[in-house]
């Protein structure tokens, strides 16, 4: 398998004193963020990294750790999904596609060792969430997870107040070398360059462009959007 670890953004939610180096190398506890899921990296021969925002503060530092750059030039005006597919002439092998802001016990690699197309999803999401933010922002920020015979059924849409969905997207997924190519082809076709992960995969799923097996997985997940969340895993790592 290959690996895809999506770094090109701004992180546009973080304060101005967070943007003096790329999202990915912003620093918990005096570490790097990147540096946190090395060993789950490790277990790759072949790895990319998409960056786009300060590029040129990462390259020296992924290439210590085995990574080859490819920079989206355009990563203000388009999305993680423009990024991901900037690799496709790169892509000979089913490939796990990884964001480049989150934190997670690299076990989850068992998980993805399956002949198939596979999304691990964060069964303790309500109380990471809750952590993280009020509980108005998770009710904002949250989106439907629907799985239906262990198989994604929907992704991305808003979720309903009354009912919380189960799981909670963590930011991984694992696709066959023709899903992969698959999904390309369809990203074409629809021509939006600004158009969100969730949303798309949503749509390969209900297009049936794809079929994704869904996976439970319980350990510890952080994800750095804002200061809280930086905050909240700051000190929850310390734990650990």
């Amino acid at each position: 398998m290959q690996l895809i670890v999506l770094a090109a953004g701004k992180g546009s939610r973080l304060p101005k004193q967070f943007r003096s180096r790329p999202k990915c190398l912003v620093k918990i506890n005096s570490k790097p963020l990147l540096l946190y899921n090395k060993k789950f990296y490790d277990n790759f021969k072949n790895k990319i990294i998409i960056t786009g925002y300060k590029e040129n503060l990462l390259k020296n530092f992924t290439k210590k750790i085995g990574f080859k750059d490819i920079i989206n030039k355009e990563y203000s005006t388009t999305n993680m999904v423009y990024s991901l597919f900037l690799a496709a002439k790169k892509i000979n092998q089913d490939v796990v596609i990884v964001y480049g802001d989150i934190i997670f016990k690299d076990n989850i690699f068992k998980l993805l060792k399956q002949k198939r197309n596979i999304l691990p999803v964060n069964v303790n999401w309500f109380k990471n969430w809750t952590n993280r933010m009020p509980l108005k922002k998770v009710l904002l920020d949250a989106e439907n997870l629907i799985v239906k015979q262990g198989k994604l059924l929907e992704i991305g849409n808003k979720i309903n107040i009354n009912k919380y969905p189960k799981y909670q997207f963590m930011g991984i997924i694992k696709l066959s070398k023709n899903s992969y190519f698959k999904c390309f082809r369809y990203f074409k076709k629809i021509k939006n360059n600004k158009i969100d992960m969730t949303s798309f995969i949503n749509l390969c799923v209900r297009n049936k462009i794809i079929s994704i097996k869904v996976e439970k997985y319980k350990n510890y997940w952080y994800e750095i959007d804002t200061v809280s969340d930086y905050k909240y895993t700051k000190n929850d790592l310390k734990r650990l």
